[in-house]
């Protein structure tokens, strides 16, 4: 990347190409030939959408601005590659005339080093190992288990290693306390920032569409604007002179502000720490060993304009709070658990509920006008990351990836939309009746039902048996489009799937029972004695079944199995 840390012309991006094997690229490669690139190979799933949202997806839409029609945006999405005149803007935008020299990590004749704060200096002087940068590993209160490193390692970054754990931390960070910094008023008694939110994007769960390659990637994230891009909303690297009349705090500087973005290239590139990585020459080149990490911007709330965030509606909100609050991502769930928020395309305004993000309701309000093919194969990818002890510390890290049927964003009342949700409840429901035969066999042998945090629950097992059925189901029904009859088809399969799954799981439930339990024992129920027998368990978990899944034959017994 050489001494200056040149982000436009360095080769810093992992990424696997559509037709060779995983390598390095420049900014300048990436960007102008993305439709070569399959998909980013970054060493941390959380890397991709900090990638996208501080760099690339702001390069391109202050470059070429964004598309102010559903025609625009099919123009753009069907030529598959960015016009000879697009790849000559945006060489102009990375170009020494312009935003180049922005684009270096440690610049020799400039005071703005990227997503950094110049000469940025704790109170103390002293210096943090780069290690900070990386929440999985062990530094001061933040204690991962199996960390590996520990902040009296010696990890010595290269310059490309730097530049994406920087973007991380700027998305990603703990709420811990802060180094306070030499000139930033706000820095309390004792030379530290209290009271830092985490990194924006560790307020909710991020949703984020792909396509086939990174071009198909970049367009499905960019939002149609009728209006454009406002004036005043500019990203980080090209913001100082906005900032400086509207008389805000510049992130090149120690200050920062509690405040609202301007719009969504400020969003997309918000500084949220004030940062600088301090080089060092070593035998095998330039390395990043220490840093300086202070506290930054703080965002009064998630905009509404955040293309990356799903919903949750409240009609009567707190006081001081928006109706709309940011969803976040479960670790003790699947992604396709949650398809009723990534399907929920209408918040009704007198009830609250789920409501998904911007860009999956433009998906399908595109493929309503023809714009994606009925066929397409959308991908939708979440990431979050789960705090603990008030978010000062990583517990667990997120990211899945479900192919998506493309129709089932078209309309609330769409009976392939209905399918996949009919579907998902399925799941749901066979699950709890599982957990129902579990406990109503711990009562019939002379136990309790399991507590909730105790031990693996029957569902759980059960639900993990199926993700891959339920993925299959999935790209399946991609391309069935609006036949009925192919939706019916993967319905019927998805039934099978489930009960045959569900007989396993029971009948490893009663293979585990002891012989009492045939006999069983009487209980008193809210004041209602109740004879408990795995015989009479066994029963209500047929019924229960042939309930939920009225496609399939009710099968075999679950006695019966082992002899077939």
């Amino acid at each position: 990347m050489g001494p200056e840390g040149d982000l436009v012309h360095g080769k810093w991006l992992p990424i696997v190409p559509t037709d060779g094997a995983a390598c390095e690229a420049s900014l300048l490669e990436v960007l102008t030939a993305p439709e070569s690139v399959r998909r980013l190979s970054l060493p941390t799933p959380t890397m991709v959408p900090a990638l996208l949202r501080q760099v690339l997806l702001p390069v391109v839409l202050d470059a070429l601005g964004v598309p102010r029609t559903i025609k625009e945006w099919r123009e753009r999405f069907q030529r598959g590659r960015f016009s000879k005149a697009e790849v000559e803007q945006l060489t102009s935008y990375l170009g020494p005339s312009r935003y180049g020299d922005h684009f270096l990590l440690f610049p020799t004749t400039s005071a703005r080093p990227f997503a950094q704060a110049g000469g940025l200096t704790a109170r103390t002087g002293e210096t943090k190992p780069s290690t900070l940068l990386i929440p999985s590993i062990a530094t001061g209160n933040n204690v991962p288990l199996f960390s590996a490193f520990s902040e009296a390692d010696d990890l010595a970054l290269t310059p490309a290693q730097a530049a994406l754990w920087l973007l991380h931390a700027q998305c990603w960070d703990t709420a811990a306390i802060k180094t306070g910094a030499v000139g930033d008023p706000q820095a309390a008694k004792g030379n530290k920032t209290t009271g830092n939110p985490t990194g924006p994007l560790g307020q909710f769960g991020v949703v984020m569409p792909t396509g086939r390659t990174l071009y198909e990637t970049l367009v499905l994230n960019t939002p149609i604007l009728p209006g454009g891009l406002d004036s005043a909303d500019r990203p980080q690297w090209a913001g100082s002179e906005r900032l400086r009349t509207a008389g805000e705090m510049d992130p090149a500087g120690p200050e920062w502000s509690v405040r609202s973005a301007h719009g969504l290239l400020d969003l997309l590139t918000f500084q949220s720490r004030r940062i600088r990585l301090i080089p060092c020459q070593t035998p095998t080149g330039l390395r990043v060993r220490q840093v300086v990490v202070c506290a930054g911007d703080r965002l009064t709330f998630t905009p509404a304009i955040d293309p990356h965030a799903t919903w949750n509606h409240t009609v009567k909100p707190k006081a001081g709070e928006p109706p709309l609050r940011p969803r976040r991502h479960s670790s003790a769930r699947a992604s396709w658990q949650g398809l009723n928020a990534l399907l929920a395309l209408t918040a009704s305004a007198d009830s609250d509920g789920p409501s998904t993000s911007a860009l999956l309701r433009q998906a399908g309000e595109l493929r309503a006008e023809g714009a994606l093919p009925v066929d397409y194969p959308l991908g939708v990818e979440i990431y979050g990351l789960e705090y603990g002890n008030q978010s000062a510390v990583v517990e667990n890290a997120i990211a899945d990836a479900i192919p998506l049927p493309v129709s089932s964003l078209v309309s609330e009342d769409t009976p392939l939309r209905q399918a996949v949700l009919d579907c998902v409840e399925q799941a749901d429901q066979v699950g709890r009746a599982l957990d129902r035969l579990h406990a109503d066999l711990r009562r019939a042998a002379g136990g309790d039902p399991l507590p909730r945090d105790k031990g693996e629950a029957a569902s759980v097992r059960f639900l993990h048996g199926v993700d891959r059925s339920m993925r299959r189901l999935l790209a399946g029904l991609r391309t069935a489009g609006d036949n009925p009859e192919l939706v019916e088809r993967g319905q019927h399969a998805w039934e099978k799937s489930l009960r045959r799954d569900a007989l396993d799981e029971a009948h490893s439930l009663l293979a585990a029972t002891p012989p009492r339990a045939a006999v069983g024992r009487i209980i008193k129920v809210n004041g209602k004695e109740t004879t408990f027998r795995s015989g009479s368990a066994e029963g209500a978990f047929r019924k229960s079944l042939l309930e939920i899944l009225q496609r399939v034959p009710e099968g075999r017994s679950l006695n019966e199995k082992e002899a077939a």
